[in-house]
């Protein structure tokens, strides 16, 4: 037996001993590059003349809708098929089932893009930096994440297995935004700057909420694993709340009422009154001086 015979002989025995990390002689999963193509579409469709490599003409649209239409559909319904198998022994009815979630998907576009209507005019209204909602759409991570986050939730209340995650960790990767497609956001939501925000699985956002870079919507403690699934874990944000940077906000019994500003670096576990305006007290600043910079210091300070 030569090296490398050797070398194929350990990676084998690996592939028998940590078996959970490998699918020999298995059925196809879901494909996640698949998804992520799919995902281009769909955008594609939901913001028809962004994303095209050509001009999408008034006169040949309803051609466009259908042909975008046909790619996605027999795309998700294979997917979906897939998922449901890996999910249940029971395969017989899974085609016919994945047809039918397909079905219900396409018929929730017009709504996806009514809430992402209100999404762009959130982040344009709320943003003065924005000199037009073009330039929102092509460059804000916060809107590309919400954008991904609304297909991902509808296949969650489909309840697709798995494709939900893909599609919303597709999102995460590329922005540091993650958002768990189980949370439960309302209109008008605006995510300004973006990156490092979580908003946990059992999260409920009301209607114009705008929230700021490095925001965790978590939950106070995961130790039980398993043992939490289905429970109410992560806060409820009422309608127009303002959440700055770096914020905290922990737990499925806390409440942030309607009309509440929660300063940054804030760290939550009770529930907030409507109408309230959270702070937290500045730090003190000390200056130690050097001696040879001590005049410095007194210009400084003067």
């Amino acid at each position: 037996m030569d090296a490398t015979d050797k070398k194929v002989d350990m990676i084998l025995e690996s592939y028998n001993k940590y078996d959970l990390t490998s699918r020999i002689d298995e059925d196809h999963i879901v494909s996640r590059d698949t998804l992520i193509l799919l995902v281009k579409e769909l955008r594609k469709l939901l913001f028809p003349g962004y994303f095209d490599n050509k001009k999408v003409k008034k006169d040949y649209v309803r051609y466009f809708i259908g042909e975008k239409l046909e790619y996605i559909e027999y795309t998700l319904k294979k997917q979906i098929e897939r998922a449901l198998n890996n999910a249940n022994s029971d395969k017989k009815n899974n085609k016919d089932k994945a047809e039918e979630i397909v079905d219900k998907f396409i018929e929730r576009i017009p709504v996806i893009r009514e809430y992402l209507y209100t999404d762009i005019k959130a982040a344009y209204d709320g943003d003065p930096a924005a000199y037009s909602t073009e330039e929102i759409i092509f460059c804000y991570p916060g809107v590309f994440a919400i954008s991904v986050y609304r297909i991902a939730h509808e296949l969650w209340l489909l309840k697709v297995p798995m494709i939900p995650r893909i599609i919303s960790e597709y999102a995460h990767n590329l922005t540091g935004i993650d958002i768990h497609p189980g949370a439960t956001i309302g209109k008008y939501f605006f995510i300004d700057h973006g990156t490092g925000i979580v908003i946990g699985e059992t999260t409920v956002i009301g209607n114009n909420v705008k929230i700021y870079q490095g925001v965790t919507l978590g939950g106070l403690s995961t130790r039980k694993g398993q043992q939490l699934k289905g429970v109410k874990r992560h806060p409820t944000i009422g309608d127009n709340v303002t959440i700055y940077s770096n914020t905290s906000i922990l737990g499925g019994e806390t409440v942030i009422g309607n009309n509440v500003v929660v300063g940054g670096n804030a760290f939550i576990i009770q529930s907030i009154p409507e109408g309230m305006k959270v702070n937290i007290r500045n730090p003190q600043l000390e200056y130690s001086v050097d001696k040879k910079y001590e005049q410095d210091f007194w210009d400084f300070s003067i």
